[in-house]
């Protein structure tokens, strides 16, 4: 029987109390932001490891971005993954979320024989959720969405995931290879393995692809293959809460606070 190859897609995104929007192009503005792993993406790197401990195989981590995303993804490497894919030219800035997908296809197509593609379910800094459908949509592969546990029959090529939804929650299956988004907070991220540490911190755990590399269409990436454009950007109107204070003694405001909400309730 195969070994499992596991991808999951790991997005670097900067602290959001520290996010900034350059006034004319539009773009997020890093440079004084520090970032960390989209903690989504956390969770679904755990679901990753738990199949890994129950089925055994192989974790690669795909991410697209600058060089200095490194770090981070080192940290991730020493959970318990076994290689780092990093996508990086400056070709591929200011990428929306088709361009995105394309790109990271071009690398999951490149890495090969894929089983399971993982990824959190939205990144904190987009929020649009729209990678783990495209990924699925380009390679014309199934996807479990939102999921909170999922098995895998390795003899039948199966996966089979747990959704909640109200009232319940269902069980959903599906043909590998496939895409799977993760439910944020489903699972607790299990800590960096220190023993890994120095493992992970050497050069060969880390491969870098330019566009050359991944055989990419100009017309595909980047801002020339985004469509979505930010023309504007504008504050969002503050409105005050209502807020009253009632004075007396705790029995007249008692009486008097029932009465405003009786006429509230009434409305």
């Amino acid at each position: 029987m195969a070994e499992l190859q596991i991808v999951v897609c790991v997005k670097v995104v900067p602290k959001p109390e520290e996010i900034r929007v350059d006034p004319e192009t539009h773009l997020l503005e890093r440079t004084n932001a520090r970032s960390e792993i989209n903690p989504p993406d956390m969770n679904a790197m755990e679901m990753a490891l738990s199949m890994k401990d129950r089925y055994g195989g192989r974790i690669s981590l795909l991410s697209m971005g600058p060089p200095f995303f490194e770090p981070n993804l080192r940290v991730a490497l020493a959970m318990g993954a076994d290689h780092i894919y990093l996508l990086s030219d400056p070709a591929f800035a200011g990428a929306d979320t088709l361009a995105t997908t394309y790109t990271l296809v071009q690398g999951i197509r490149k890495i090969g024989d894929v089983d399971v593609i993982l990824c959190g379910e939205e990144s904190s800094d987009g929020a649009t959720g729209q990678v783990p459908p495209g990924l699925a949509e380009w390679l014309n592969i199934p996807q479990l969405t939102l999921l909170t546990d999922v098995s895998i029959d390795q003899t039948l090529r199966t996966a089979r995931g747990r959704r909640e939804i109200k009232g319940g929650y269902e069980i959903l299956e599906v043909p590998l290879p496939c895409v799977i988004s993760v439910k944020t907070a489903c699972n607790e991220p299990r800590f960096m393995d220190y023993r890994l540490r120095s493992w992970a911190l050497e050069k060969d755990r880390l491969t870098v692809w330019d566009a050359g590399d991944l055989d990419a269409e100009p017309g595909h990436i980047g801002l020339t293959g985004s469509p979505t454009i930010v023309t504007g950007l504008a504050e969002a109107p503050y409105r005050e809460r209502r807020r009253e204070f009632l004075q007396g003694s705790p029995g007249e405001v008692v009486q008097e606070l029932a009465g405003i909400l009786r006429k509230e309730v009434e409305v």
